[in-house]
């Protein structure tokens, strides 16, 4: 099972590398926002899945990674994926102070109280002249001499987030700290009885959530170039988290994948094949989750899984 897995991830790794070479540009860019979905999916599910915590503000790690890499860029003068890890770091950090407040909220408290200091950061950045206000601004591209091998990186960058994100968060759940978390989440009681510090395990777990969502962020507004506080500070991030993780299966680490690419699957066929745009679209994504929630609450990963065995 071992081997499989790691033949199938070596033959991702290597059509990752070689599609910049065969794909047109659009095609590059979905493969890429898929890529990027899937880590934001993990990301959100290692908060509500593996901790219980669910979320309803994770576009402001998204958010605050992209504009951190922009300044980065713009003010030290460096290549944007040189400015990635500061941009993970912007989010973590964010994750980090927040944690304090919004701790003391319990279940929808907890998931408002993250929305409202969103809100809060789209409001501080569409006044902010200093980052582009509410027309937003473009990517200092100063220090890059080729764009064509740009795309191609920024590509390769979301390949690796794609794939990276799933193996490290099933690393960690294997780990003492990942069995404290589903400990946290399946009894909080009975955790603290048997000695673990649920304030700490929950605290790791955000800091992590919001470092990937950050990285993910700044990765795809690095490849669109542009950036505006309605599109970063866009609730649908975490619309397409929470559909994902919850179609798909939450508290797995394929759960994630799959819905996302249900999601984008139907996304294309919506509004390409029907023509559905703007609110006609998200009802009829609302109409998948509600059938999917009745026939599959467990997820179609876990309903795939029970039809395997």
């Amino acid at each position: 099972m071992k081997r499989a897995g790691g033949v199938a991830v070596a033959a991702l790794c290597a059509a990752a590398f070689f599609a910049p070479r065969v794909a047109d540009a659009g095609v590059l860019r979905l493969a890429a926002e898929i890529l990027l979905a899937i880590g934001m999916a993990q990301m959100w599910n290692l908060l509500a899945g593996y901790t219980g915590l669910m979320s309803l503000g994770h576009q402001l790690f998204v958010a605050l990674g992209a504009y951190a890499l922009f300044e980065a860029t713009q003010r030290l003068g460096i290549a944007p994926w040189w400015g990635l890890p500061l941009a993970g770091l912007a989010g973590a950090a964010a994750a980090a102070l927040l944690a304090p407040a919004l701790f003391r909220l319990r279940d929808a408290y907890f998931a408002i109280g993250l929305w409202v200091f969103a809100e809060i950061g789209y409001l501080l950045v569409s006044k902010s002249t200093e980052l582009g206000g509410s027309a937003g601004r473009g990517l200092d591209m100063s220090a890059i001499d080729d764009i064509e091998s740009f795309q191609s990186v920024a590509f390769w960058v979301a390949a690796a987030i794609g794939i990276g994100t799933p193996l490290a968060v099933r690393a960690l759940m294997r780990s003492r700290l990942g069995l404290a978390l589903l400990t946290v989440r399946d009894n909080e009681l009975a955790a603290r009885s048997i000695g673990v510090d649920v304030w700490r395990v929950r605290f790791v777990a955000f800091v992590v959530s919001g470092f990937g969502c950050g990285l993910a962020g700044a990765a795809y507004y690095m490849g669109g170039m542009f950036i505006t506080p309605d599109s970063a500070f866009d609730i649908n991030w975490v619309v397409m988290m929470m559909f994902a993780t919850l179609i798909g299966g939450i508290g797995t680490i394929a759960g994630p994948i799959v819905g996302v690419l249900v999601w984008y699957a139907l996304r294309e066929l919506l509004t390409t094949a029907f023509g559905l745009q703007g609110g006609w679209y998200l009802i009829a994504m609302g109409g998948v989750a509600i059938a999917a929630s009745l026939y599959a609450p467990r997820g179609l990963w876990g309903r795939l899984v029970r039809a395997g065995r």
